[in-house]
């Protein structure tokens, strides 16, 4: 890294903190701090979350499965193809609820329509699954570093989540969401020229596909990943990766905040819409910088030397390293750590958010001052910073893909918390005790499969069996119970004429996404079709 490189790193860092510091100061209560007074614009809470989603996992991840990673390739793009009816289910049947009830903490619907301690299962459960992954996070921003700077890796760990730390306790909702934005046009720079350095060094467009297997540029692979061993099944994608979008943007905090944070019901559907609109585009960039700098590894003896049979998800930094000049290898590893801060801020303000709402702010007391809920506030956000950063430094061999891995720690979890919702918001029969019976039992259910006592299953299939396993167990004790009571339905459940009313009211943009989404599936799809 040369003095010019640090320049841009520097300035870029001083640039977030200055922001994040003057955003606080509109901070007067933990409303303001975890959704931003709920005045944040749509387009904005559309770019944040989508800057979530455009993570270091994603810059790391997602080229090294497309160049390298044994029976990767494009089939990555079928992780994609339900995102827009994922979007359809989440506009139509849980936005309405969740956003009309002006919540903090998603968990809280879950104490008004059932009871405490339904709340805190379930809010526990979000904590786990998330700390987890934003400790895989960590870890893949910190690897950029390390290999870019050639300082231990347990220093950059500390440096990337620190550096986070510290301007989201800051700055709340407001420094999470303005800097996602800035993040999101950092990144796409980044993309950018790193495909075009790539695209001049491999010899254009059609040595690129040239120098790469025939079978991994096939978009689909024809399977089901149920005992046939297949590495990216299509129809595990499917039906999993619908699951898991669901409960992504649906139910998982880390997402439903930045719905919560809009002015109302309809900004929180635009915000999604533009998700659905923009999610599928962005991968194909990111899989055609895997195909183009895997063409330069392929050819480049100094590259795939630098990258460890172990560790694949070096080949973005080490490209980055050997093949990209001054000031621009600045800009990349600059591009990085913002898809790595735009992941880990939003994670940290929604575990320290459900932290104090589900567990802290009862202890209080109601005659608690505000200031003193502000204080509470960024002391849970500072505490989850050491915690996650400290899984970080332990995470390295979760899996051989930092994306994969990433992925497999949500497949385990996001069935049973979609389903708790689902019942609570479609069936009025459902009792707490019931869905705490239902989450135990699609939990227990995926831990089985995850540790291999079961049946050869692909993981994006966890999403359905924890899903289907705690539906059904939800549902048969449920109707064992006394019915529950007015009060815990009024307001927290969609009845049918509701959904009509939804449907009829946003009936054309439904059906424009469904359309768009068909389309998307159709060029993966034909891209699969060799």
């Amino acid at each position: 890294m040369s003095t010019l490189d640090w320049f841009v790193i520097v300035v870029y860092l001083a640039g977030t903190l200055g922001l994040s510091a003057w955003l606080a100061r509109m901070q007067q209560t933990p409303a303001d701090y975890y959704v931003g007074g709920r005045t944040l614009p749509w387009w904005a809470l559309a770019l944040s979350m989508l800057a979530t989603q455009s993570s270091a996992n994603s810059f790391l991840g997602i080229p090294a499965f497309v160049a390298l990673v044994p029976g990767g390739g494009l089939t990555w793009l079928q992780y994609e193809l339900m995102l827009p009816l994922a979007m359809v289910l989440i506009m139509l049947v849980l936005v309405p609820v969740l956003r009309g009830l002006a919540l903090i903490s998603v968990y809280e619907y879950l104490e008004r329509r059932f009871d405490r301690a339904t709340r805190h299962v379930l809010s526990a459960v979000f904590l786990l699954s998330r700390g987890l992954a934003t400790g895989v996070a960590v870890y893949a921003a910190a690897v950029v570093v390390q290999v870019c700077t050639g300082l231990p890796l347990a220093w950059c760990i500390v440096g990337v989540g620190g550096m986070t730390v510290v301007y989201d306790t800051m700055g709340g909702m407001r420094a999470v969401v303005w800097t996602d934005v800035i993040q999101m046009a950092v990144l796409l720079a980044g993309i950018v020229v790193c495909i075009a350095y790539a695209w001049q060094l491999a010899g254009g467009g059609a040595a690129i596909l040239a120098a790469h297997d025939p079978a991994r540029l096939a978009a689909v692979e024809w399977a089901h990943g149920v005992g046939d061993g297949a590495r990216a099944p299509l129809w595990g994608f499917v039906v999993g990766g619908l699951v898991l979008y669901v409960a992504y943007y649906g139910v998982d905090q880390s997402q439903v905040q930045r719905q919560l944070a809009a002015p109302d019901v309809k900004s929180a559907q635009r915000a999604l819409l533009l998700n659905g609109l923009a999610r599928f585009p962005l991968t194909l960039l990111y899989c055609g910088l895997g195909l183009a700098v895997g063409a330069v590894y392929l050819a480049s003896e100094p590259l795939r030397a630098a990258v460890p049979a172990g560790r694949l998800d070096y080949l973005m930094p080490r490209f980055i390293e050997l093949h990209l000049p001054v000031g621009v290898r600045g800009l990349l590893v600059a591009a990085i750590l913002a898809a790595a801060m735009s992941s880990l801020d939003s994670a940290l303000n929604s575990l320290s958010a459900a932290t104090l709402r589900d567990f802290v702010e009862p202890r209080l007391g109601p005659q608690a001052p505000e200031s003193r809920r502000l204080l509470a506030s960024r002391l849970v956000t500072l505490g989850w910073g050491v915690l996650i950063v400290g899984f970080g430094l332990v995470v390295g061999d979760l899996a051989s893909s930092v994306v994969e891995g990433i992925n497999r720690i949500g497949a385990l979890f996001y069935g049973p918390l979609l389903a708790a919702f689902g019942c609570g918001i479609l069936d009025r029969r459902a009792r707490g005790p019931g869905v705490l019976a239902g989450v135990a039992a699609g939990l227990g259910l995926n831990a089985v499969l995850a540790w291999g006592l079961g049946p050869q299953l692909f993981w994006m299939w966890w999403n359905v069996t924890g899903l289907v396993a705690a539906v059904a167990v939800t549902l048969g004790v449920s109707r064992m119970l006394a019915p529950p009571t007015a009060a815990q339905l009024d307001g927290t459940t969609l009845g049918a004429a509701a959904l009509r009313r939804a449907w009829a009211a946003g009936r054309r943009l439904y059906l424009g996404l469904l359309g768009y989404g068909v389309t998307m599936a159709a060029v993966a799809v034909a891209l699969g079709v060799r």
